[in-house]
């Protein structure tokens, strides 16, 4: 209309920042990040600080010794026999566990006659496998205690019932086969969760591909090593990380299971035990805390490795 002021048409206002929205983010962030300072980032700065002192766990004074701790730490015998038989399992658990894992996954979805179904039962297969993630480990512990024993146990038993007489061993008594005995015990009771992740993952891929690889006459192990092994790259990275980090513990079964603990003659001690016997039978609280601190540096250290190690653009299936 002539004569009218034309109305003025302006910018949607901007949010400004601040306000009853931050306001509102902060009251609920905040409680949890409180909780986060005080539940988990105190006890670490805590067991930082008791590492550089020789606190007895009792007394209310802690002498500040500095890096003294950690000197002592590289000549223990017994701490450094942890080590290696961490180290041991660090190598052979996660690579045994999944690849144990990743055969039967394979072979449950695509065992069957053709190559492109799974065996019969496959899903009772699988509870049968997971059956072991149902137990505490302490149960676990004391049931493979029971079969390993040099007299009456399931496992000799066994081979004596086949006329495997000679091959009977003390499994826990003898030094060169009580770790590996731990071993296998972590083995069969982790290999059965794996195993249920990757058959998921294997559902997740597409059944074009497996169609095509088969009609372009590609056999089960070039499907499995060209379409599921890639696929399944970033499930295979976080099993090694979790394996990894259960492989730089193993106390409980090594504290149930084996002589001493941790024999014989520490053909089983891991850092774990080394670390719960310095601070509540020594009362070295001050020294079990640098072997805490120092197992916490390695198993950081391990995950950034085998997070950087398995980084990979994106596989891209054409």
């Amino acid at each position: 209309m002539a004569g009218t002021p034309a109305r003025r048409v302006g910018r949607p206002s901007r949010a400004r920042p601040g306000g009853p929205a931050l306001g509102f983010l902060a009251c609920a962030l905040l409680p949890a990040l409180v909780l986060h300072v005080v539940f988990v980032l105190s006890p670490y700065a805590q067991a930082f600080y008791l590492s550089l002192t020789d606190w007895n766990g009792v007394g209310g004074t802690a002498r500040f010794v500095g890096l003294a701790n950690f000197a002592q730490l590289a000549e223990d015998s017994l701490f450094l026999a942890g080590v290696r038989n961490n180290l041991v399992l660090l190598l052979t658990l996660p690579v045994a566990t999944v690849a144990i894992g990743l055969f039967l996954a394979t072979l449950l979805r695509f065992g069957g006659r053709s190559g492109r179904s799974g065996v019969r039962g496959a899903r009772f297969y699988s509870i049968v496998f997971f059956f072991p993630q149902l137990l505490s480990v302490s149960i676990v512990a004391v049931l493979w205690g029971f079969a390993y024993n040099p007299n009456s146990g399931l496992i000799n038993g066994a081979l004596r019932a086949v006329g495997l007489d000679g091959l009977a061993r003390s499994w826990l008594a003898e030094p060169g086969l009580a770790l590996f005995a731990v071993l296998a015990v972590l083995i069969w009771s982790g290999v059965g969760f794996y195993l249920v992740l990757f058959s998921a993952a294997i559902d997740g891929i597409p059944r074009e591909y497996y169609e095509a690889a088969l009609l372009d006459g590609a056999g089960r192990w070039t499907a499995f090593w060209r379409i599921t092994l890639p696929l399944l790259r970033e499930n295979v990275q976080v099993a090694f990380v979790y394996l990894g980090m259960a492989a730089l513990d193993g106390f409980a079964l090594v504290q149930i299971m084996t002589v001493g603990p941790g024999g014989p003659d520490g053909a089983t001690e891991v850092i774990g035990l080394s670390l719960y016997r310095t601070a509540f039978s020594y009362g070295k609280f001050g020294y079990a805390a640098a072997m805490g601190v120092a197992l916490f540096f390695g198993t950081l250290v391990f995950a950034v490795l085998a997070l950087r190690a398995g980084h990979r653009e994106r596989v891209e299936v054409a």
